[in-house]
Order: structure tokens, then C-alpha cells, then sequence
């Protein structure tokens, strides 16, 4: 398998990218990791990681990278030879299985549009890819889809979110037969505008309404019952957010409480509570699965978190070899009625 890895994407880029690719391919033997940016500070890392195997960490200079707070149309447009563009264009040649980056998200929607229209790009049958989220509930890992890619979304967009987050879950989760609900302002089926009610009808006269359960409101996410929950991009940003948010308070709290109460237990109680709230804390991060897919696409996509280190890119080029060698886009491509020959036409508004 062949992935690509921005290397220049991210906030601490090209250090922990890096040094995770390392870690990706000493732990699988099939896996090869093209390495794009700057070829001299990449070479630099490498040599701090003696024991990588070089064959398998090949190089591809781009001799730009694009900002974390640049504007993604525009500076795909000036940096036209950028670590995202060349990863996209690698992918259409077909010369990688799969595409990771830390970097710029709009960039990488932008750019994946981009080769969408010009490259057919994207799965037959599928108007706009989304980006699915993984988070924790009470029965184990929910997919929140969209979380960025589509902030105007059309009831269809929904539909399909829902259609390739429950094949997602399935396949790479483990869910059976995932439950799939519309992220509103209340249960109650009149809730909700034009957006959530014309989603609601098109999955209740469609081949899957058995796995359909309605709307789902924020507070209920982490209790599970739903496994598969959609939303327009915007929606799905800002849940994404303030959920990092809350976690990030609430461990920075509970770090603050422990300082200052574990002196007061048995040094072995004392373990024992700091190893169970790090297992807690691990139900949270991120970096368990390395990042967010973007789905729609042919081949694989990660879209990892800026601040991502070794162990979130390692993870992220296992999810992106697991994805690229499953039937997840078969899968996809059939409960949309087309075949992975069919032409692919340019996104539609």
C-alpha cells in the first residue's frame, strides 16, 4: 500500500509527521509512505531516525506548503507547487492508495474539489464528500459527518453523509448495523428546517429507513444510541470544537483537583486514580484514530488535527491502509445505484 503523507502540514510540521511515518512503517511491512514537502527539512528528520527503513520512506519535493491560517482557494492558487496539491495529484495519477495530512483543512477540501472536477475524483453517485468525526459515547465510537467539508449542504448531501458514515462505521468500527440520526434543535419530528425535514423524508423513503431514528439532539451524542449522526459542516465544526473544548477543561480541571487531593491518599490509591482517568482520557483523544475521513472520495483520505503528533499520524496511515484495502467504496458506490466505472461529473452546487 501506498499512502501520502503532507509532510508539511500541521502546526509543528515536519518533525512529529515525520517521525511518525517512521513509527507507520516499522510497524507494518506493506506499507510504504510517500513523504511530500520540503525534500531537505524532510531529509533532515529522517536522519534522526536511523532505523528507517529508507526504501519504504520515499520523497516527492513540493517546494511550498500552505499556512494553517491562509485562505485555502487563494493560496492553492498562489503556492501552486504545495505538499496538498501534490499529494491530490498523486492520488489521481493513481501512484498512491491514499492521501494524510495534519495541514490545512479548507486546503484540503479545496484542493480535493479541485481534483473532483478535473481528476474524477469522487465516488460515482456522490455529490460532495464529508468529513467524519469520530467521537466517544457510553457504547463505544460514534461517526459525526459533516464536521467542515460542506457548510450548505442539500438534503441529498445528507442522505449520502448518513448512506457512507453507517458503511464507515461498519467497516472500519465495527458497528453492526449502525443507527443513523439528523443532529437538530429537538426530537420532536416537526423540529428542525428545510434542511433536516427534507433529509428526514428522503431516508424514510429509502432502502435503509430501518436504520433511520430521527433527530438527535447535541446532549444526547454520547450516550450512543445513535451510532451515526449527520449535520451540515458548520454545525458539525462547531460541535467538533467545543467538544475538543469541554475535554480540554475538563481533564485541565481534574489535574487541578488531583494535585491537590492525591498527597492526601496512599501512594498506590494515588496510582491507581491516575491511571484510570489517563484510560478515560484515551476514550477522548483524537489520536486513537489518528483522524477524521473524508469520505466520497476515491481511495482514502485523514484529515488529521493540527496540533497532531507521532502517535495521531501513525494511526491515521493505519486507518488510511485499512480504508484504501477495504470494500468500503465498492460498498458506497452500490447503495448509490452506480459502479465505479461510471463517469464522474463535476461537484454540483
Amino acid at each position: 500500500m501506498r499512502i501520502a503523507l503532507d509532510a508539511m502540514g500541521g502546526d509543528f510540521a515536519p518533525g512529529p509527521i515525520v517521525a511518525g511515518a517512521v513509527e507507520a512503517v516499522l510497524d507494518r511491512e506493506d506499507l510504504i509512505t510517500v513523504l511530500v514537502g520540503d525534500r531537505e527539512r524532510i531529509e533532515a528528520e529522517l536522519e534522526k531516525a536511523p532505523q528507517a527503513p529508507r526504501d519504504r520512506l520515499p520523497i516527492v519535493h513540493a517546494a511550498e506548503a500552505i499556512g494553517m491560517d491562509e485562505k485555502p482557494v487563494e493560496a492553492l492558487r498562489k503556492k501552486r507547487d504545495n505538499s496538498i496539491s501534490r499529494s491530490w495529484a498523486m492520488m489521481a495519477a493513481g501512484e498512491v492508495q491514499a492521501i494524510v495530512s495534519a495541514g490545512n483543512t479548507g486546503a484540503m477540501v479545496a484542493s480535493a474539489l479541485f481534483a473532483g472536477a478535473h481528476a474524477k475524483m469522487f465516488l460515482p453517485g456522490v455529490r460532495r464528500p464529508g468529513i467524519a468525526a469520530i467521537f466517544p459515547s457510553h457504547q463505544g465510537p460514534i461517526v459525526i459527518i459533516d464536521v467542515g467539508a460542506n457548510m450548505a449542504p442539500k438534503p441529498e448531501d445528507l442522505y449520502q453523509y448518513g448512506l457512507m458514515g453507517s458503511i464507515y462505521a461498519e467497516e472500519i468500527l465495527g458497528v453492526t448495523a449502525p443507527r443513523i440520526g439528523i443532529l437538530n434543535v429537538g426530537s420532536e419530528e416537526e423540529k428542525g428546517n428545510d434542511l433536516t425535514r427534507g433529509t428526514r423524508k428522503l431516508f424514510e423513503e429509502s432502502p435503509w429507513a430501518s436504520r433511520f431514528v430521527g433527530n438527535v439532539e447535541g446532549r444526547d451524542i454520547y450516550e450512543g444510541h445513535v451510532r451515526v449522526v449527520i449535520c451540515d459542516g458548520f454545525v458539525g465544526n462547531v460541535l467538533l470544537k467545543a467538544g475538543e473544548g469541554a475535554v480540554d477543561f475538563l481533564f485541565a480541571t481534574l489535574r487541578e483537583e488531583l494535585a491537590r487531593l492525591l498527597p492526601e491518599f496512599p501512594v498506590e490509591v494515588g496510582q491507581k486514580i491516575a491511571g484510570s482517568l489517563m484510560n478515560l482520557k484515551r476514550r477522548f483523544e483524537y489520536e486513537e484514530f489518528g483522524g477524521a475521513p473524508l469520505l466520497g472520495i476515491r481511495g482514502a483520505c485523514i484529515i488529521c488535527h493540527g496540533s497532531s503528533k507521532s502517535r495521531a499520524i501513525k494511526n491515521a496511515l493505519r486507518v488510511a491502509n485499512l480504508m484504501a484495502a477495504d470494500r468500503i467504496n465498492a460498498k458506497i458506490v452500490e447503495q448509490l445505484g452506480a459502479t465505479l466505472d461510471d463517469a464522474v461529473d463535476a461537484p454540483k452546487s
